[in-house]
């Protein structure tokens, strides 16, 4: 299988998205009261203080070596400790949709990278690594808003659960991850759990700046 050269692109881009998006967490939590995230070094861009060695490089890595349709990656996960919140109920979704609403906020800089960057030439690099920061930030925000346990969407639906449904969710983490595997692998539900709403938010950040949906998404 040949190289392709636009992995090298993507692995920063990947790696910026992931460790801003743990970022968000810290400095929500440090916003509500609670400073552990920053007491432990964690309210840095240093991407050493976040990268998780599989999460973070090999499985996207490896995802965009086979051209998977989807790019999935993650980062150590912040110290949130939630008894210092000032509100632990409500301050939980805040520092939960802290992460989501910054790859927002990304994917909108990425999308102005590729209106702005040249289609060829020196910097041609860039639109290519914008176009790939659209798509990444889309996916990441979009993946971690399924409320399934440990993602950040099931904070917003314990939210309005009872207490002691939410201890019990709690014990089940481990297992949402499979049921996430098992939902992105079946195509025709992964197609519309998240597939379809990818492709869809994609395309509303690149028509917004100016840029053409399909030929990103063909």
């Amino acid at each position: 299988m040949p190289f392709d050269p636009d992995v090298l692109l993507a692995v920063p881009v990947l790696v910026l998205s992931v460790v801003v998006h743990e970022c968000a967490h810290g400095v929500a939590a440090l916003w509500c009261g609670d400073p552990t995230a920053r007491d432990s070094g964690r309210l840095t861009l240093n991407p050493l203080r976040h990268i998780d060695p599989i999460g973070s490089l090999l499985l996207p890595g490896v995802l965009l070596l086979l051209k998977s349709p989807f790019l999935f990656a993650w980062a150590k996960p912040v110290p949130i400790e939630a008894s210092r919140l000032r509100q632990p109920r409500n301050d939980m979704v805040k520092v939960a949709m802290a992460g989501p609403l910054s790859n927002a906020l990304l994917a909108l800089a990425f999308a102005l990278l590729a209106r702005v960057a040249p289609e060829q030439g020196l910097f041609a690099p860039l639109r290519v690594m914008g176009l790939i920061g659209v798509i990444a930030n889309c996916a990441l925000g979009l993946f971690n808003l399924l409320p399934i346990p440990p993602l950040d969407g099931s904070w917003l639906l314990m939210r309005f659960l009872p207490f002691r449904h939410v201890r019990a969710i709690q014990r089940f983490r481990l297992a949402g991850l499979a049921v996430v595997a098992v939902l992105l692998a079946v195509p025709a539900i992964s197609r519309v759990v998240f597939m379809g709403p990818l492709e869809a938010v994609v395309s509303l950040y690149l028509t917004a700046v100016g840029l053409s949906p399909g030929e990103v998404l063909s």
